[in-house]
């Protein structure tokens, strides 16, 4: 039980007691306090005036008192300030919390509480490498899932692959006219990065031949339209010589996409590639046999990527799989009458009742729509692993989606509804803007990657000494290691749902808010810990002396950790265990370099008394397990060394 824990099972017998009040234990709130004050842990008391019939500080006066004398194990004394009830947890507390934990490989993990749960994350397209934008879905997806394990949940991590639709032919279409029959083998190019390559060659093809249809429209001739199209290209060109338009850069931006965009699907790439997706559909073997090969070199150059950055799954779904499934349930709300028909035969559901709109769902032609896959996924995964939540790690620009996605589901009666849980986030941005995927200025992971490791290499050489007895290929693993960690420690220290900025040389940086501040810390208590050796007696030892204020505070932040994995579960962010591993990598680098009278006031290696330096000893090895263990729950390593 934690101190948290108990300190709430304590107060709710003191009301008891004191006011013959039955509590819940989520009931009575604790804080920490704050640093201006005596104690480690506030009961915030106003709440129990109601019953009390007191004054706050009466109140928190009485329970006090009944605390120090009912629980002198627990509490050692107390103090109340303007109505909060500030506690001083007894020492024997904290230094039997050292001894029973200090060699505790599994601080912070719960035991199962035997639910389950899906996280899908990642979702790639193969049409073209991962991205930057992929690095943080990916790390973010990976490290709920490894806290929601470290809360007692069995955890599926699933990837549904977008591996069909018109952006996979365009990348197909471009190798048929282009590549005159290059592969991964042939090229040296690592698969997703070959098929990226004529992605980006399809889209400039595709401006190149919409020009001059683009040029025509701006002069009012409309020959390759026809219909609707000529009507409201018409519309279009018109607003663009009105005042107001052309005073007004982002309606004229706006205008202008429009046009560029219906003038980019008359291209004559464009129809072929249409043409190659109906092929698909229809099963065209040619056309099947194609998709299948380069599929393949994408999932191998994913693979790598994946490895890499230490990613992993236990299930993998495919779009070209599931895009049909969700059409027995849009019969099932026909027969229902949860969904209707307009006139065209076109499927829709109407949620103007719940402040939307109305949904299609099949069009007049019988094909899907995408909220129609993800129907028949929702079906699939729950009918696959009845889990009680279903997390989706998508970017914010999708929240619309997923708020319909789970009414649907509900109004159709679907037992996955409920656990439908959006894990949104912010999107990312280099310092010089935003990137495209079109015009092939897209980061790639792996070229990020690489230049982290290549940054983590130069700033460890310039920082360190090199070991003499450390080999080239440990070295490498040490840059992969502090590169790859500055990376994941840097996209996830931000709370999810903000945008954020990546800065690779400020996230590479020694000293600060960074990963490799946090590996220099681990790696400093192993290399002291090294020079000290074994010591006998160690894990029977127990301190029972007073405790200096720098090693109080450690042993204090050391068993908030289990409560910081609790509060990252519901905040269903990495970036709490981000502050916290900082917030101890900085407490420890004070207690390892504070000085009285040029003296090191918490020495390990120089302190003279047993019993400290045992006490120390303890100490500094739970510390650097805790911070592996919270770094791991990150999805980063920590070097032994340095």
């Amino acid at each position: 039980m934690s101190v948290v824990q108990s300190i709430r099972t304590a107060a709710v017998a003191a009301i008891k007691s004191l006011y013959n009040q039955d509590l819940a234990l989520a009931d009575v709130s604790i804080n920490v306090t704050k640093p201006e004050f005596q104690g480690e842990y506030t009961i915030v008391v106003f709440p129990f005036t109601k019953f009390s019939r007191q004054k706050p500080d009466e109140t928190a006066q009485n329970i006090g008192t009944w605390l120090a004398a009912n629980q002198p194990e627990l509490i050692a004394g107390f103090n109340v300030v303007k109505g909060f009830l500030n506690l001083d947890i007894n020492q024997d507390y904290w230094t039997a919390f050292l001894q029973d934990n200090y060699n505790n490989d599994n601080i912070g993990i719960q035991p199962s509480n035997g639910k389950r749960i899906m996280v899908e994350y990642s979702s790639p397209n193969t049409n073209k490498p991962l991205h930057l934008g992929h690095l943080r879905n990916n790390f973010l997806g990976y490290s709920i899932a490894e806290i929601l394990k470290a809360n007692g949940y069995e955890v599926i991590k699933t990837n549904l692959v977008n591996d069909r639709g018109i952006h996979i032919c365009k990348s197909m279409l471009a190798w048929q006219l282009f590549a005159h029959g290059d592969t991964p083998q042939s090229t040296g190019i690592k698969g997703d990065h070959l098929v990226g390559d004529y992605y980006v060659k399809f889209e400039s093809v595709v401006k190149e031949q919409a020009e001059p249809i683009i040029d025509k429209v701006l002069e009012n001739d409309f020959q390759d339209f026809e219909g609707a199209d000529v009507e409201k290209l018409t519309k279009l060109v018109t607003a663009l010589h009105k005042p107001e338009v052309k005073a007004d850069a982002e309606k004229t931006a706006k205008i202008m996409g429009d046009i560029k965009e219906m003038s980019r699907n008359k291209t004559e790439i464009m129809q072929q590639a249409k043409i190659m997706l109906q092929q698909w559909e229809a099963g065209n073997p040619e056309v099947r046999h194609l998709w299948e090969t380069m599929n393949s070199w994408v999932y191998e150059g994913f693979e790598k990527t994946y490895k890499r950055l230490g990613i992993d799954f236990d299930k993998m779904y495919y779009e070209s799989d599931t895009y049909l499934l969700g059409k027995d349930l849009v019969a099932d709300g026909l027969a229902k009458g949860v969904l209707f028909k307009k006139e065209d035969n076109s499927v829709w559901i109407d949620l103007t009742a719940d402040g939307l709109d109305e949904k299609l769902l099949l069009r007049g032609d019988g094909t899907s729509v995408y909220m129609t896959q993800d129907l028949g996924t929702a079906r699939l995964k729950y009918n696959d692993y009845h889990m009680e939540q279903s997390i989706y790690v998508v970017a914010d620009e999708q929240n619309y989606h997923f708020k319909v996605l789970q009414l649907i589901l509900e109004k159709l009666g679907e037992p996955s509804a409920p656990g439908i849980f959006h894990l949104s986030y912010g999107m990312v941005e280099l310092p010089h803007g935003r990137m495209k995927s079109r015009e092939g200025t897209v980061v790639d992971a792996d070229d990020m990657a690489e230049e982290m490791v290549n940054t983590a290499k130069e700033a460890t050489e310039k920082a360190f000494q090199r070991y003499n007895d450390i080999t080239e290929a440990e070295l490498q693993g040490l840059y992969e290691t502090i590169g790859l960690g500055a990376m994941k420690f840097f996209l996830l220290r931000v709370d999810p749902k903000k945008k954020m900025i990546f800065n690779p040389e400020e996230s590479i940086e020694l000293q600060g808010f960074t990963g490799p501040f946090i590996q220099y810390a681990h790696a400093r208590i192993k290399s002291i810990l090294r020079e000290i050796g074994p010591v006998e007696g160690l894990e029977n030892f127990r301190y029972n002396g007073q405790l200096l204020p720098l090693e109080k505070e450690l042993i204090v932040l050391n068993e908030q950790f289990s409560g910081v994995v609790a509060e990252a579960h519901r905040e269903m962010s990495p970036s709490v265990i981000a502050n916290y591993v900082f917030q101890l990598a900085q407490v420890f680098n004070s207690f390892y370099a504070e000085k009285i009278e040029g003296v090191y006031t918490y020495s390990v290696l120089r302190e003279e008394n047993e019993d400290k330096k045992k006490l120390r000893l303890q100490l500094i090895t739970l510390t650097a397990r805790t911070i592996r263990q919270g770094m791991k729950l990150l999805g980063i390593n920590v070097p032994e060394r340095m």
